[in-house]
């Protein structure tokens, strides 16, 4: 699953001949371009994953078409999976036909499946960095939005719909146009107490959540090179959020050390030529972007959203807008928020009651925001007016916490630490926020019954998460960490 380290690196542009990091990854992957129609695009890796599989197996099947490149995929089980111990007995009849049909879709076609206790099942955008199937300079698709959140190492990663699906296990190719281009640049450090998550939240708020739509993001700046290969992955699974087709980040030491010795990266003998290749994927000096857009850190403080989109989000010492401030469109819709999550304007948010608290999801549920939420827990109890779920985002996840005495902290500070899945993420599976309730959650979707019917949910960051269940209420983790 190291198809892209193949291929030839892009040759060194002269400044007028210049291309950034999108361009690069694009252009190594045309395989066929008529003028004024969407290109034949290749692509390196598709992650399958039990919801939106399905119907693109029909489609190839009810057409005799075999898969392309079995090897070029790779199949999981998360959205509708039960995270309780006995997860194996699915009770839902949808979800339990979901996981069958793709157990036996990848049987008959001889897809690679992580599969409950396999030692590698979980998230589907977890499971693909942690193996090293995803790599620097690849086209990687799934048919989830947030596969944005593989760019963090440098790949073209987007989602696709159901027919795309079908598309690219028969041809291993799609239909595309180019992409316009975004620089954001991060300037500054965080403070004590703000992570990745407020960062991408910031920039969200800033530019609205169509704020990048047609285009790819390039994160730049002082802020992302000082960043984990997991901050990085919150940030760019967070991109679609703003209207973005995709987001990334030029690789770096950070990422190679990250990926040596995976298990699908590069054998020793080949690492050298693979990170001369994978260092090719970097913007040149005099490369352009449609977009540009700085965002200062030095004065972030944590972000927690107030509304129905992660736009409408706030620093915990600001307040809610005035709604008289707002444009029309972004009136109404502000409207119809604080008439759902029950809250008015000029109201700040830290302070505001919870009754459950949430960490998890694709965006933050790898071990190193596991970690900051031990840090957090330790020694402390969650409010006995709260319900804490702590979801590992892969089996991998759960056994470094099992290593790490992760478990224990979690479980003496009250928290119910379960088996890995994308969980309170979305309302497809056991774990929901009851109606009426209100979540303060790590996962990156606020919308109306999202985490369940009629519930009310907060982004923010795992350790505003973990600071929040402690106190009963919204709270900055600052001092807590």
């Amino acid at each position: 699953m190291s198809a892209a380290a193949t291929k030839k690196a892009p040759e060194k542009s002269s400044k007028a001949t210049a291309k950034n990091i999108v361009q690069k990854i694009w252009d190594a992957h045309v395989v066929k371009q008529l003028d004024g129609h969407p290109c034949v695009f290749a692509i390196d890796l598709m992650l399958l994953h039990e919801v939106t599989s399905a119907q693109a197996f029909q489609l190839i099947e009810s057409r005799n078409i075999e898969v392309f490149d079995p090897s070029r995929l790779l199949a999981t089980i998360d959205h509708s999976t039960p995270t309780r111990q006995n997860r194996w007995e699915i009770y839902d009849e949808a979800a339990r036909t979901q996981v069958e049909t793709l157990r036996n879709n990848c049987k008959k076609h001889n897809i690679p499946f992580l599969d409950f206790d396999s030692g590698k099942q979980g998230i589907v955008h977890v499971v693909g960095p942690e193996l090293g199937v995803t790599q620097p300079g690849m086209t990687i698709v799934c048919g989830d939005s947030h596969t944005s959140t593989h760019g963090a190492f440098g790949a073209l990663a987007f989602g696709v719909g159901t027919s795309e699906v079908a598309h690219v296990m028969a041809t291993g190719c799609l239909l595309q146009k180019k992409p316009q281009t975004m620089r954001v640049e991060f300037k500054g450090r965080f403070k004590k107490g703000v992570y990745a998550k407020d960062a991408i939240l910031k920039l969200i708020g800033e530019i609205g959540v169509g704020g990048a739509n047609g285009h790819v993001i390039e994160y730049v700046g002082e802020a992302v090179r000082a960043m984990s290969m997991e901050e990085r992955m919150t940030v760019c699974n967070m991109s679609i959020e703003c209207g973005a087709r995709a987001g990334l980040i030029a690789p770096d030491e950070v990422t190679f050390k990250y990926l040596k010795g995976r298990a699908h990266a590069p054998s020793a003998e080949k690492w050298d030529e693979a990170v001369a290749f994978w260092s090719s994927f970097a913007s040149d000096e005099d490369s352009n972007f449609d977009k540009s857009v700085t965002i200062d850190l030095d004065k972030l403080e944590p972000i927690v959203t107030w509304g129905t989109n992660p736009a409408q989000n706030v620093g915990l010492s600001e307040r809610i807008p005035k709604l008289d401030t707002l444009v029309d469109n972004e009136r109404a819709v502000a409207v119809r928020a604080l008439e759902y999550t029950k809250l008015k304007e000029q109201q700040t948010l830290e302070g505001t009651p919870v009754e459950w608290a949430f960490v998890g999801s694709c965006t933050n549920g790898r071990i190193e925001d596991l970690r900051i939420v031990a840090n957090v827990l330790k020694g402390r109890k969650v409010n006995q007016n709260v319900t804490m779920y702590v979801v590992p985002g892969s089996e991998a996840v759960m056994k470094q916490c099992q290593d790490e005495g992760l478990v224990d902290i979690f479980r003496e500070a009250g928290a119910d630490f379960r088996m890995p899945g994308c969980s309170m993420c979305l309302a497809m599976n056991d774990d929901q926020v009851p109606p009426g309730k209100r979540c303060i959650s790590s996962s990156n979707r606020n919308f109306v019954g999202r985490q369940g019917p009629e519930s009310i949910t907060h982004l923010a960051s795992p350790a505003t998460v973990a600071a929040s269940a402690i106190a009963g209420c919204i709270k900055s983790p600052a001092e807590y960490v």
